[in-house]
């Protein structure tokens, strides 16, 4: 299993022939916090000519919401969602503000600031990618322990942390898809002479070739 989110909160804006729009994107884990923060973006703005907003929850992506909040229909909050769609992005909601400035924009217009407000909105939070993962930890003797280093970095296989005591622990974070190559090719590596130990099943964060547990 893996899909796509955002690390945490993005905000941008920009000016359309005198409208200000002002892009905010948040992860989030249910439709009650999407809802929660288009409401407190809404009582931030609360003299905004518009506020609209649109949500995907579930890493099948199943709840979808939009509102265009008083744009013409289809000219807001379709494109917001869009825009997540298309980046295949989920656990997320995005609200754009708008303060009309005097000048229509027209449907095309509309269309194209609201794409722009959340693409700016969720460039500024980050993408990051969700796993499963686990911890995989190899205790081995102080002799080995450079040729397992090598091996990691050979790989791209992010040490988490190594523990020292009459032996060496190393803990890599793995994601699950491709732990058990991770623990074949170090133990050939070691000729078998490795205690290997698995724990920490979960979901992580996947941001370049680390995993997290939180960002």
């Amino acid at each position: 299993m893996s899909y796509i989110t955002i690390k945490d909160f993005g905000e941008d804006r920009f000016e359309e022939k005198k409208s200000e729009f002002i892009g905010y994107a948040k992860r989030v884990e249910s439709e009650e916090e999407a809802k929660a923060f288009i409401n407190e973006i809404k009582s931030k703005h609360k003299q905004a000519t518009h506020n609209c907003s649109a949500y995907i929850i579930g890493q099948n992506m199943n709840i979808q919401r939009y509102s265009d909040d008083g744009e013409p229909q289809g000219t807001a909050g379709i494109p917001i969602l869009e825009v997540m769609k298309k980046s295949r992005i989920t656990d997320c909601a995005v609200v754009v503000t708008r303060y009309f400035g005097g000048i229509l924009l027209g449907a095309g217009g509309l269309t194209r600031a609201y794409t722009k407000g959340a693409s700016i909105a969720i460039k500024s939070a980050g993408v990051v990618e969700k796993v499963d993962g686990l911890k995989l930890s190899f205790e081995m003797e102080y002799d080995l322990f450079g040729k397992v280093q090598h091996l990691c970095g050979q790989n791209s296989w992010h040490i988490e942390d190594t523990e020292y005591s009459d032996k060496v622990v190393v803990n890599i974070l793995a994601e699950k898809a491709i732990s058990e190559d991770i623990e074949n090719e170090i133990i050939e590596a070691t000729n078998g002479k490795i205690i290997v130990r698995k724990s920490e099943e979960g979901i992580y964060f996947k941001e370049g070739n680390r995993l997290y547990t939180r960002i």
